[in-house]
C-alpha cells in the first residue's frame, strides 16, 4: 500500500495539470482492470479524465474518489513522498491519494475473501474535484441515481472522525468597469471601479449570518492600472457558504440584487457563477448508515464519530438526490492543501478493513 502511495504521491496531478491526472488515472485503471473490473475513460478535453469503473451488472453502491490535488506543477519534485515515524507526507497524500489506495486495497480484500460483494459496487474516480466538479458532478449524478448507498472517499478528520454533513458551496465573481483617468490631472472626469466595488464588498459580507450557517467572503480582489490612475477595472471573487438546501435560492436572489444597480455612478457591473454544491445534510438515512458503520468499527475495535464540516465534496451531489451518503471514509490525517499535509499510517490498514467490511455488509443486504 505504501509503495503505490509513494508511486501516486510523486506524481503532480494538480486540477489544471491534465496530463498528471491522467497518468495516475492510467496506473489505476490498470490496477482495477486486473482484478476484474471494467474501466470506461469518460475523455475530458481540458481537466482530467474520469473513469467509471464496474464490475456487476446491477451496483447498489456507488463510491467516489477525486485524482486531482491543489497542487502546482514541481510540487512532487520539491517534497516528494517521504516517512517521519508514523506518518507519510507528500502533495495530496491524504486528500486524497492515501483514499486511492485504501479503496482499491478494500476492493482487493473483497475480491479475495467476499468476491460476490464486488457485483454490488461502481466507483466513479473524477479528475476536477478540487475545482468544482464541472466535468465530473454530471458522471456522479448519473451513475448514482437508483442506488441505495454512496460512500464518499475524502479523508478522515483528524480524530479519525467520519462526515455526515457539508455546507452548500457557491461561487461568484463580480467585474466592474469604470473610466480612467490621471487621478493628479483630471480625477474629476475618472469613475472609479475600485470605489464601485468597495460598495458591493461591504454589502455582500453583510448576508453572512454564522448563527443561520451562511457565509459570504470575498476572498480575493484586483483592480486597477497604476496607483495615479482611476481605477477603470475591478474584480472580487466570493465564496458562499450555506447549511440548508432552501437558503440557496435566497442568497443568490440577494447577491444578485446587490450587484444589479451601481452606487458609483456610471460603473457597469457583471456577475458570474452561482451555487454550484447543495448542501449535504444529515437525515434520518444517512444516521441509518452511520449505525451500521458504527456496529462494523465496534467489530474491528474502531469508535466511530461523526461531525459536520462547511468544506465541500462530491457527497453533496449523492446526498441532493436523496442516497444516504457518509463522507470522509479515507485514511486519517490533516493539514490538507499545505506543505504540512500528512497521513496516519497505521489508519491505512484500519480504515481499508472499515470499508471493505462496510460494503460487504452492505452488499449482503440485497
Amino acid at each position: 500500500m505504501l509503495l503505490l502511495l509513494e508511486k501516486l504521491v510523486n506524481i503532480d496531478s494538480g486540477s489544471s495539470h491534465k496530463e498528471g491526472i491522467d497518468e495516475v488515472g492510467g496506473i489505476l485503471k490498470e490496477l482495477y482492470e486486473e482484478i476484474g473490473f471494467s474501466v470506461e475513460v469518460v475523455h475530458e478535453s481540458v481537466s482530467g479524465n474520469n473513469l467509471v469503473i464496474t464490475y456487476g451488472e446491477n451496483p447498489s453502491i456507488i463510491a467516489v474518489a477525486h485524482m486531482d490535488t491543489v497542487f502546482k506543477v514541481g510540487t512532487a519534485k520539491e517534497r516528494p513522498f517521504t516517512i517521519v515515524g508514523d506518518q507519510a507526507y507528500g502533495p495530496g497524500v491524504i486528500d486524497m491519494k492515501g483514499s486511492q489506495v485504501a479503496l482499491l486495497y478494500a476492493i482487493k480484500a473483497l475480491k479475495e475473501n467476499n468476491p460476490k460483494a464486488l457485483e454490488s459496487v461502481q466507483i466513479i474516480l473524477n479528475g476536477d474535484e478540487e475545482t468544482g466538479s464541472e466535468t465530473s458532478r454530471p458522471i456522479i449524478e448519473k451513475y448514482a441515481k437508483g442506488k441505495k448507498y454512496a460512500l464518499i472517499m475524502e479523508p478522515a478528520r483528524k480524530d479519525g472522525s467520519l462526515v455526515t454533513a457539508r455546507r452548500g458551496v457557491g461561487r461568484y465573481s463580480v467585474y466592474v468597469k469604470g473610466k480612467a483617468t490621471h487621478s493628479g490631472i483630471e480625477p474629476q472626469n475618472g469613475i472609479s471601479a475600485i470605489g464601485e466595488l468597495a460598495h458591493k464588498i461591504i454589502k455582500l459580507h453583510a448576508l453572512t449570518n454564522h448563527d443561520e450557517g451562511v457565509s459570504v467572503s470575498v476572498g480575493l480582489i484586483e483592480g486597477g492600472e497604476s496607483v495615479n490612475t482611476v481605477a477603470p477595472t475591478a474584480a472580487a471573487h466570493v465564496d458562499v457558504r450555506i447549511r440548508y438546501a432552501e437558503q440557496a435560492e435566497l442568497i443568490d436572489r440577494k447577491i444578485r440584487e446587490i450587484c444589479s444597480t451601481s452606487d458609483v455612478p456610471g460603473t457597469k457591473i457583471t456577475l458570474e457563477g452561482g451555487i454550484n454544491r447543495p448542501p449535504m445534510v444529515k437525515n434520518e438515512q444517512t444516521i441509518e448508515l452511520l449505525e451500521v458503520i458504527k456496529e462494523i468499527g465496534d467489530g474491528l475495535g474502531i469508535k466511530i464519530t461523526d461531525v459536520s464540516t462547511g468544506g465541500g465534496s462530491d457527497a453533496s451531489f449523492t446526498s441532493a438526490i436523496g442516497i444516504p451518503t457518509i463522507d470522509g471514509l479515507g485514511p486519517i490525517g490533516g493539514n490538507t492543501h499545505s506543505e504540512q499535509e500528512y497521513l496516519e499510517i497505521p489508519s491505512l490498514v484500519e480504515r481499508t478493513n472499515l470499508l471493505a467490511e462496510l460494503i460487504g455488509r452492505l452488499s449482503a443486504e440485497e
